[in-house]
């Protein structure tokens, strides 16, 4: 039976054994085979990576003298006609976008191909204009030279003036395209549509499903949201400078050649019983030919230099005839007069984005008659708005070939990408007479659950910091602190030494000591409101953080603050002066201790005039005067200053320690406010006579107070 047992035995050892063995080898193989191949994929990624990837195909080429020829014959396909609802959903395929990037389309042109009919003859002449917005299409951040990448194909036949091309033979070669497909996502330009004698309001072409980026549409070939209304550009708007005479002799002027005969028979009744109307025509010459350089007074023949004359009216006129898209339009904008529309069907250039109603007046046809009248009842402040803004528009969209191109493919874009728009200022309202736009759309009164995040900016004086950290964490709102060590030569504290709290507490080093980094836009601020705090703050209670907080809450597009300051101006120097006494008014709170919605931080950063910034690294100071500077000038409001206390008193702080101790410092800081304020072009800063303080109920009532804990100075 030993023996027997002794047998059993060693079986079940060889077994295992050579199990083992076996599962040594699997793992091992296993081993060796991962090992390979990664060592396979690392070699293959380096040779692949070493040749760079791109796409091979090359841009078209807008310069090239001898083009391929196509012949057309009269057999071939033409395109459909075109879709007369087509909307953004029914004839754009969206899904071919978005390989630029998730906030820009891009956009192919087909190669230039000589198109010919049977006979020989081209069907369309490729005019200086054309060639323009093709360039300007190609250089811009939306070209692509892959088709398959592309949101849009435009095609390289020009199709600008309808006259210039045949509509059965450009049929046929846009049918041709390889990537044609109904027109779908393709972009024609068309400027002067349809021919004598009806003249359509749209280009009388077979574009199926395509969108046209067209002048002189009228409210029922317009596809709104779809196509695209652009100017009748006029090269003499482009020669047209911008200088003014310094009075404006004529009320109302009219040069526009073609009126339709009832309107010029109102217009001339008005111009005869009226000074304020100057009604020019062509001028009539013994050769009969016409002299577009001079415009001739209707009554007495006086001759007029065009377009200069455009300069000495307050207002021009632009009246339907029988194109709706007239040059003049272009020439009056850059004239700097103020057009006013009669033509009621008319669609106005790029109306999805520009606002006409702030550079021009709309006079309905039926009313020509009481024109003066409602002219007169235009107001001088009106006037002005109007005025101003004129040329600001005409340069931004208008002003060349090159800006009408760009503002078609940017409104193109918006439509695909609609959260990249720009807003409704960006496009109407110029910085320089409104001022910048509030970046905030914020409620009445923020909420308080989120808290805030407190940002303490310091160097070395640790036990001042300490000793503010431990006042922090007693706020109730305190959501966070954040700690910026801005000594560069010495490491923050050990973990070990920092207080014991009950809050978030995190601490960014930073690679240079600058006074702007304090209002860097670090991603560690989550709450809307920041509190900005010196690290020798350490006077103000948790109750008066704690009001002060409820107050930004609801003024969260302002500064909220303790010490306030003025600017006043020197009239022995000249020159703004910095204003530390105690008054009732007030146009600046110190950042040593304010709070602020967090967005004004990346405005600080990144959209804060860039010399202003380097000049407060530079100098170490005024930080605090560039930051109120900067959300005046935005929101064009005051600060708001809350509770009694006047000053900061840091009593565990030497006046050593301090920088405001510099006997430079005031001088500087008057310095600062002149230098600021020069930079901007205006005095920024607002006056005002306000302090927010907490609601004391009488003791005797048995009402406790919300904030007991009260600084007096």
């Amino acid at each position: 039976m030993a023996a027997e047992g002794f047998l059993k035995t060693s079986k079940y050892s060889k077994y295992t054994s050579y199990r083992n063995i076996l599962y040594h080898r699997f793992f091992v193989g296993l081993l060796l085979f991962i090992v390979v191949s990664l060592v396979l994929i690392v070699v293959c990624n380096v040779f692949t990576g070493s040749t760079p990837r791109g796409d091979l195909r090359e841009a078209v080429n807008l310069d090239a003298l001898s083009l391929p020829v196509r012949t057309l014959i009269s057999e071939s396909h033409a395109s459909s006609p075109r879709v007369a609802n087509c909307t953004y959903w029914s004839c754009f395929n969206v899904y071919k976008c978005g390989r630029g990037g998730h906030d820009k389309i891009t956009i192919y042109i087909y190669p230039l191909t000589d198109y010919r009919a049977e006979d020989g003859m081209a069907i369309s002449k490729f005019s200086k204009e054309f060639y323009e917005i093709l360039h300007t299409i190609k250089n811009s951040k939306y070209y692509t030279s892959n088709p398959n990448d592309a949101c849009l194909l435009v095609p390289s036949i020009d199709m600008l003036n309808q006259n210039s091309f045949s509509s059965k033979h450009v049929s046929q070669a846009l049918q041709s395209l390889e990537h044609w497909n109904d027109g779908e996502n393709h972009l024609i330009f068309n400027m002067v549509a349809g021919v004598a004698p009806n003249y359509n309001t749209v280009i009388d072409l077979n574009v199926s499903k395509a969108i046209i980026a067209g002048a002189g549409f009228d409210t029922w070939t317009f596809r709104h949201g779809f196509d695209v209304s652009l100017p009748l550009y006029s090269p003499i708007a482009q020669r047209i400078d911008d200088s003014q005479p310094k009075q404006k002799n004529y009320m109302i002027i009219s040069t526009q050649w073609n009126i339709p005969e009832d309107y010029l028979a109102e217009l001339q009744g008005i111009a005869s019983s009226s000074n304020d109307l100057l009604l020019l025509d062509r001028c009539k010459t013994e050769s009969g030919v016409t002299d577009y350089t001079k415009r001739c007074e209707y009554i007495t023949g006086k001759v007029f230099d065009y377009p200069d004359i455009l300069k000495e009216g307050m207002f021009c006129l632009v009246v339907r005839s029988a194109r709706l898209a007239q040059p003049v339009l272009m020439d009056i904008l850059a004239s700097q007069c103020i057009p006013i529309i009669i033509a009621d069907t008319i669609v106005m250039p790029f109306n999805s984005h520009v606002d006409w109603n702030k550079i021009g007046l709309f006079l309905p046809e039926e009313n020509i008659k009481n024109l003066l009248k409602i002219v007169h009842s235009v107001s001088k402040e009106r006037r002005g708005e109007l005025y101003w803004q004129l040329r600001w528009i005409y340069e931004r969209h208008f002003s060349s070939i090159e800006k009408i191109t760009l503002t078609t493919l940017e409104i193109l874009n918006e439509k695909v990408f609609p959260l990249a728009a720009r807003m409704y200022e960006d496009w109407n309202m110029p910085e320089h007479l409104y001022g910048p736009v509030n970046p905030l759309f914020l409620p009445v009164t923020a909420p308080k659950s989120p808290g805030f995040t407190a940002v303490i900016l310091t160097y070395d004086r640790v036990e001042s910091l300490f000793t503010l950290v431990r006042k922090l964490v007693r706020t109730p709102s305190l959501a966070k602190i954040l700690v910026v060590w801005n000594n560069q030569k010495k490491q923050p504290p050990p973990s070990s030494e920092w207080p014991v709290v009950n809050k978030p507490l995190k601490v960014i080093q930073t690679k240079e000591n600058k006074l702007s980094n304090r209002f860097f836009p670090y991603d560690e601020i989550e709450t809307e409101c920041q509190l900005t705090i010196d690290d020798d703050i350490v006077m103000l209670t948790p109750d008066e953080l704690e009001f002060g907080f409820d107050v930004w809450r609801e003024f969260p597009d302002r500064i909220v603050g303790f010490p306030s300051r003025l600017h006043v101006w020197d009239n022995v120097t000249g020159s703004w002066k910095y204003y530390s006494e105690w008054t009732n008014q007030i146009s600046m709170v110190l950042t040593g201790a304010a709070f602020h919605h967090k967005i004004w931080s990346w405005y600080y950063t990144y959209k804060m005039p860039s010399e202003i910034r380097s000049w407060v690294d530079d100098n170490f100071n005024c930080e605090d005067i560039a930051m109120n500077f900067l959300v005046a000038n935005v929101t064009r409001k005051p600060p708001i200053k809350v509770t009694p206390r006047k000053k900061f008193k840091c009593p565990e702080c030497t006046n050593t320690e301090m920088l405001s101790a510099d006997a430079r410092h005031m001088s500087q800081r008057s310095a600062c406010i002149d230098r600021f304020s020069r930079i901007y072009g205006h005095m920024a800063l607002k006056t005002v006579e306000f302090r927010a303080d907490p609601l004391q109920y009488m003791e005797s009532a048995g009402v406790p107070h919300a904030y007991p804990d009260i600084g007096a100075l």
